[in-house]
């Protein structure tokens, strides 16, 4: 069997050959070994068949991932386990957050401030020194959608009214001023030609290439509880409704888990998780 034998089923609906490529450096990536990689890939090539989606394969490759000894399988859920924040964004945001702390800064996340002529709501504003960052969110729970251009079209004016308006403040007048949208989707050609000519930030799941939402996560491992295999889905929910959105702050408030009730032996397993994760 050979790649072009395959042809597989892209989130969009569009058919592509099957690449082992993009599989091997997928479980590369989620810090399986060589040994692993092969182990799994030939495994996959048993399994394949025509027509699957991509989303059954990334689930197949998990499940044959998480036997493995090792923590891999946990970085490997990353995609999915944003996909399991919603439905509302504020998990994200709150991740989003916590990604520009890491590097240094200062953040408010949800706050309404004043612009020259409108009032807005800016998911996160990130400081440091005298640098601010105006950041938008679009979060999805669909895989496959794309930002559109007229989103950072809108984000733009929005910051542009913003940074008007704290050009007359004595405490932000001499700020540097920049804007953002982030996704944990994809962004279309337009969106990514205007964020190049108007010098918006443009943050996805894969873009910048190699600097990407995916990468920045693993950099600075600011991993969301939903990636916790130890955990249901409705000890995840009870944690992100009290505002424990990241594997670091469940760490730093352990005392979240009491309302969960769990096991001796599933909590040991839990720590067990988050210690190689944080």
């Amino acid at each position: 069997m050979t790649e072009k034998q395959i042809w597989v089923t892209k989130a969009s609906g569009e058919e592509e050959p099957f690449s082992v490529d993009k599989l091997k450096r997928s479980l590369r990536n989620a810090g399986a070994d060589k040994a692993i990689i092969d182990k799994i890939v030939e495994e996959m090539y048993k399994w394949l068949y025509h027509g699957v989606t991509t989303k059954k394969i990334y689930s197949h490759a998990f499940s044959l991932l998480k036997k493995q000894p090792d923590v891999s399988g946990l970085r490997y859920r990353l995609k999915r386990a944003i996909l399991e924040l919603g439905p509302s964004g504020y998990p994200f945001e709150t991740l989003i957050g916590q990604l520009f702390e890491k590097q240094g800064y200062s953040t408010e996340v949800g706050v309404v401030v004043d612009g020259t002529c409108v009032t807005h709501e800016m998911d996160v504003i990130a400081t440091h020194n005298n640098q601010q960052h105006l950041v938008e969110c679009k979060y999805s729970k669909h895989q496959g959608k794309q930002v559109g251009v007229q989103v950072p079209l809108y984000v733009h004016s929005r910051v542009d009214d913003i940074v008007k308006k704290r050009r007359t403040i004595p405490a932000t007048k001499n700020y540097h001023f920049e804007g953002w949208v982030v996704t944990n989707t994809r962004f279309s050609e337009d969106s990514i030609q205007y964020g190049k000519c108007s010098g918006l930030n443009l943050l996805a799941w894969d873009y910048p290439h190699g600097k990407g939402l995916k990468n920045l996560i693993e950099d600075y491992k600011i991993y969301p509880i939903t990636i916790l295999r130890n955990l249901t889905k409705a000890h995840k929910k009870v944690l992100l409704e009290q505002g424990v959105v990241t594997c670091n702050q469940l760490s730093q408030k352990m005392n979240s888990l009491d309302k969960l009730k769990l096991t001796a032996p599933r909590l040991k397993r839990l720590k067990n998780e988050l210690a190689a994760v944080v």
